[in-house]
């Protein structure tokens, strides 16, 4: 029986650990070819080691989003190997430091806007003509409750977020006349090593794993999906 994403081309970004590699797993399961994009090589290949027990395929490509050129050349990459790109999913995100805002170090919020936003702006320019090529193009970004409640020590990431929830509400009213579905996803608590940099003392063992949530966002991407533009927000 064909799975939901049968013979569907899907690039995760964030791939090698936490929601991203639940996500890459559970599309693998579902039939879709993975491209699975990380900064660690070891985790990536956890992943892949994984995704191959299910049945799967997965292609491997680490590189630091702060490459910003190297994202350029996806779109090309992609479509000379595969000639398709049907789902994007930017899960990729660093929380940088919780300080108060005027103490903010100004690498540090540079970082995190080069690898939450300008990433994620140099992917849809790479990647929005193969997207619309496809039947049934959908492209989800995960965001943060964050940008709801602007809480205080977490300036430079709040602050990429929403920069974020602006950029990718653009394209979605950019591409409202076509195939493409476009979505931000915020999974709200969840068991993942951002979570507990941001929270250390935290008991884990009460958060939802990040395989409950990636069920979730799993409805942003089927064909069937008729959401579009907006935060989806897991229950």
């Amino acid at each position: 029986m064909a799975g939901l994403l049968q013979d569907r081309v899907a690039l995760i970004t964030g791939a090698s650990r936490g929601l991203g590699a639940e996500l890459a797993k559970r599309f693998a399961a579902e039939g879709a070819h993975v491209i699975l994009l990380a900064r660690t090589v070891g985790g990536l290949e956890e992943v892949d080691d994984a995704i191959q027990a299910l049945g799967g395929k997965a292609t491997l490509v680490p590189f630091d989003l702060k490459q910003h050129e190297l994202i350029d050349s996806l779109g090309a990459m992609i479509f000379e190997r595969w000639g398709q790109l049907d789902i994007l999913v930017g899960n990729a995100a660093t929380l940088g430091s919780l300080t108060p805002l005027a103490h903010a170090d100004p690498k540090v919020w540079q970082t995190v806007f080069d690898v939450n936003v300008t990433a994620n702006y140099r992917l849809i320019r790479s990647l929005d003509p193969l997207l619309r090529r496809a039947p049934a193009g959908r492209v989800v970004f995960v965001t943060s409750g964050v940008t709801q409640t602007n809480p205080a020590y977490w300036g430079p990431y709040g602050a990429s977020k929403a920069a974020l929830e602006s950029m990718v509400n653009t394209y979605a009213h950019e591409v409202a006349g076509t195939e493409v579905k476009v979505n931000l996803f915020d999974p709200g608590l969840v068991r993942t090593a951002m979570r507990a940099q941001a929270f250390p003392a935290e008991d884990a063992s009460l958060l939802p794993e990040p395989q409950v949530v990636a069920e979730q966002l799993m409805q942003l991407v089927t064909s069937t999906c008729t959401r579009h533009g907006g935060v989806f927000r897991a229950a």
